[in-house]
């Protein structure tokens, strides 16, 4: 039976609730009111955690990249100025933090990079996570380790043997893998669950799925298929400008996707034929021999 994990006061596993993330990400567009009103949003929907991203744009925009321009809601500017118009400083981390303290849901971000561990350390995060971009990044996976949080890892764009050099480098302690197919939106056709069991099945901890499809029911599939964490972008409205934004789902979707999680889970039972006393009634009329 796979290991147990604790992220903030909830412990994750087959013999606990899912763990559902509210990935806000960069869906905020570096305005903070708009993630503020995206917090209260994934706490109303039923939601565990909210996440965003934490990059230091100099270490993470590749030097190729820079100065290609682009149409953004701030003006045709480099991606460079995009990359760091929609990363949030400490006032704004401290107002993030704060305000989930306030309302009562957990929150994290996924690191880009080293520099970015050191910041988020300060506000002591209830786990991190690492982005399938950074599964290779070996340094990056011992900087996390060496914080002592729980962490989880994403697995797209990667292959098997990458995976199994990523968690000999962390080990298996306080660790959750999550199946990733990092397209976005992704084809129904590259969803691949069937790695969820591949993974509970090499892998000695939390098993969960990371979705960036239209969509819900693949999600809930997913949970069927053991998933321990269930991570989807959220947004307020997909027609929000953004590159994320058209694989996110929005509050109403998020809300459905909580309920049939949670029925899912009532729904999966212990494998064990069992007559239930609801069925008396009916073994009675209908059935002609005992």
């Amino acid at each position: 039976m796979p290991k147990v994990m604790k992220i903030g006061t909830r412990f994750v596993g087959d013999e606990y609730p899912v763990y559902v993330i509210a990935e806000v990400g960069i869906n905020h567009n570096g305005d903070l009111d708009i993630a503020k009103q995206m917090i209260l949003s994934a706490k109303e929907t039923g939601a565990d955690a909210v996440k965003f991203q934490k990059r230091t744009p100099e270490l993470c925009v590749p030097e190729e990249q820079r100065n290609i321009m682009r149409e953004t809601p701030w003006g045709y500017i480099s991606y460079m100025e995009y990359r760091e118009k929609v990363e949030f400083d400490l006032s704004d981390y401290e107002e993030i933090n704060r305000y989930c303290h306030e309302i009562g849901i957990d929150w994290f971000v996924s690191v880009w990079d080293e520099k970015a561990v050191d910041f988020t350390e300060q506000f002591g995060p209830v786990c991190y996570k690492l982005p399938s971009a950074s599964l290779t990044d070996h340094g990056l996976l011992k900087k996390v380790r060496e914080t002592g949080k729980p962490t989880i890892i994403s697995t797209g764009m990667s292959t098997a043997d990458q995976i199994e050099r990523a968690v000999n480098v962390v080990g298996l302690e306080d660790l959750s893998i999550l199946h990733s197919t990092s397209a976005y939106p992704c084809d129904p056709t590259e969803l691949n669950l069937r790695m969820i069991s591949t993974l509970k099945n090499q892998y000695d901890c939390p098993v969960g799925y990371s979705g960036h499809e239209v969509g819900l029911i693949p999600s809930v599939v997913a949970v069927g298929l053991g998933a321990n964490i269930i991570e989807r972008h959220f947004t307020l409205d997909r027609a929000m400008w953004g590159s994320d934004q058209a694989a996110s789902v929005e509050p109403g979707g998020f809300r459905r996707l909580v309920k049939y999680i949670r029925v899912t889970e009532m729904s999966l039972g212990d494998g064990v034929k069992h007559v239930y006393e609801s069925e008396q009634s009916s073994l009675k009329k209908l059935r002609k021999y005992l």
